[in-house]
């Protein structure tokens, strides 16, 4: 079995390591690991902690440049859902993007279901995990004349319930000026309009359907493409 040894900025042994710094956590850490190598074990799993972003980040940087052994990502104590999401994701999707991490743990305040649900949305924005869909969304302008919001939770729930059997790209755009250009990268989209809007493959115009008939003909797409 592997042994994960487990650094945390705010354990550290100050009287041995100073103040808690990214050198200073790397160095307990390979520390340990020392300890378990004069022993014959090396099947090892390093974590290096801290609630400090920055530091967090220049820690892993400075052990894979330092060792070989498995890293597992993790802001701790990353906060409540909405903070500790943005901590979490800038913290270990910076790492990600540079090669660096084997496994991850997302620390919510929380439901942990949640501390799943964002771990797995950072390793599909970058690639490394493919979801059954991905969304995109507009943020709201005057130019928007639907409640967007709304709509655009709906669409998620259903593509939730009734996940596409291939990974697509669904877009919920506020207008049909930018909207269909804009996402033209996606699959399938919609974009409102006054009253009704445009569904749109790939940038291209589809057919112009009622406001509250939008949710269901993009979901009828959705599963012609299946």
């Amino acid at each position: 079995m592997p042994i994960r040894i487990g650094v945390n900025a705010g354990s550290i042994d100050r009287k041995r390591y100073g103040l808690p710094s990214a050198e200073s956590l790397v160095e307990s850490g390979l520390d340990e690991v020392k300890v378990l190598e004069k022993l014959g074990f090396e099947n090892i799993v390093l974590s290096l902690k801290t609630f400090d972003v920055p530091m967090m980040i220049k820690a892993y940087e400075l052990a894979s440049r330092r060792c070989d052994y498995p890293l597992h990502l993790g802001v701790t104590e990353a906060g409540l859902a909405w903070e500790g999401t943005i901590r979490s994701s800038v913290g270990i999707g910076a790492l990600l993007a540079e090669g660096i991490g084997d496994t991850i743990r997302v620390s919510l305040t929380g439901d942990p279901v949640e501390e799943v649900k964002v771990g797995l949305e950072i390793l599909n924005s970058l690639g490394l995990r493919k979801k059954p869909y991905t969304m995109i969304s507009c943020p709201t302008c005057g130019r928007c004349a639907i409640d967007l919001s709304e709509i655009a939770d709906k669409v998620r729930q259903r593509l939730e319930s009734e996940p596409p059997k291939k990974p697509i790209t669904v877009a919920v755009m506020g207008c049909v000026v930018n909207g269909p250009g804009e996402a033209s990268l996606a699959d399938v989209g919609i974009a409102g309009g006054k009253g009704s809007g445009v569904l749109f493959a790939k940038g291209e115009m589809l057919r112009t359907v009622p406001e509250d008939a939008l949710v269901d003909e993009l979901m009828k797409e959705v599963e012609r493409l299946d």
